[in-house]
C-alpha cells in the first residue's frame, strides 16, 4: 500500500483544461518506480471507470472516450503522475481518483491490492 495525494481538480468551462497531479510523498523511490499508476473517475450515479494508466516503464493506456484530449505522464524523481485534460466536456465531470498497483497494467477493474487516493472533483460547466 502506498499513500496517494491528488490535486488539481476544480471548476472549468466547456473546452477548458485542467492538470491533475497524483503524488506519493512517502513512497520509497525505488519502490515507487515499480508502481503502475492509473486515473479512474466516478460520476454521480455511475460506476467508477478507468481513464488512463501509465506503467513503470512509461507505457500508457488512454481510454477511447478521452483519447486525443487527455494525456498521462510521470516523473519518478518527483514521485508524481499527471493527467493533463484538454477540451473538457460536461461528461468529464466526476471525482477523479489516483490508483497505484504493482504487476499488471491497470485495467477497467481495479485490483483489490491497489492503493487509492482521496479523489479530486472535476466539474465542467456548459
Amino acid at each position: 500500500q502506498v499513500q496517494l495525494v491528488e490535486s488539481g481538480g476544480g471548476l472549468v468551462q466547456l473546452g477548458g483544461s485542467l492538470r491533475l497531479s497524483c503524488r506519493a510523498p512517502r513512497a520509497i523511490f525505488s519502490v515507487y518506480t515499480t508502481y503502475n499508476i492509473a486515473w479512474y473517475r466516478q460520476a454521480p450515479g455511475k460506476q467508477r471507470e478507468l481513464v488512463a494508466a501509465i506503467d513503470s516503464g512509461g507505457r500508457t493506456n488512454i481510454v477511447d472516450s478521452v483519447k486525443g484530449r487527455f494525456t498521462i505522464s510521470r516523473d519518478n524523481s518527483r514521485k508524481t503522475v499527471w493527467l493533463q485534460m484538454n477540451s473538457l466536456k460536461p461528461d468529464d465531470t466526476a471525482v477523479y481518483y489516483c490508483n497505484a498497483v504493482t504487476g499488471e497494467m491497470p485495467g477497467p477493474i481495479p485490483s483489490d491490492d491497489s492503493s487509492w487516493g482521496q479523489g479530486t472533483q472535476v466539474t465542467v460547466s456548459s
